[in-house]
């Protein structure tokens, strides 16, 4: 059953990159972006997770956690993320538990049968645990509108 705007969003306890657990429920009481996206190393994943590094004060200002959310392993996003210097947690879905739970999931990835990763697409839930706003790419190949979160994040 997907997540949709007005339910309460799932808590889940995904590894960051440091192997530990984190979960959605440790920060209630902020805004918080769910950054989902297909893959660390891919070029437009590494300018959408930049672009929300780059405006990180700006979602800091209002009381707003972002944090990314990818199938990669925690070891290839440790990786990535410190290339390039990307300091809000980032956690690995590694079992697609929370992808498939979020009605997230892609199939063929890059004409790879069966694989599966995250569509890129982002979830802003309040202080209160409640989805406020939902957006999925039409495909991985679309950025979201980053205004629009920022918008979304405000109200």
């Amino acid at each position: 059953m997907a997540v949709e705007v007005g339910s309460t969003a799932p808590n889940f306890t995904l590894y960051d990159t440091d192997k530990n657990s984190r979960s959605l429920a440790e920060f209630k009481g902020k805004n918080v972006v769910l950054a989902f996206f297909p893959g660390a190393f891919t070029g437009l994943c590494t300018k959408e997770m930049c672009t929300f590094q780059d405006d990180l004060k700006q979602f800091d200002s209002l009381n707003c956690q972002v944090i990314g959310i990818t199938v990669d392993s925690p070891f290839a996003q440790k990786e990535w993320t410190d290339k390039n210097n990307i300091d809000y947690p980032f956690l690995s879905d590694f079992n697609r538990q929370v992808v498939s739970e979020y009605d997230l999931t892609f199939q063929n990835l890059a004409g790879l049968e069966g694989y599966v990763s995250a569509n890129r697409a982002v979830v802003v839930v309040d202080p209160e645990g409640i989805v406020k706003y939902k957006w999925i790419a039409p495909n991985p190949g679309v950025e979201p509108d980053y205004d629009e979160i920022r918008t979304a994040v405000k109200q």
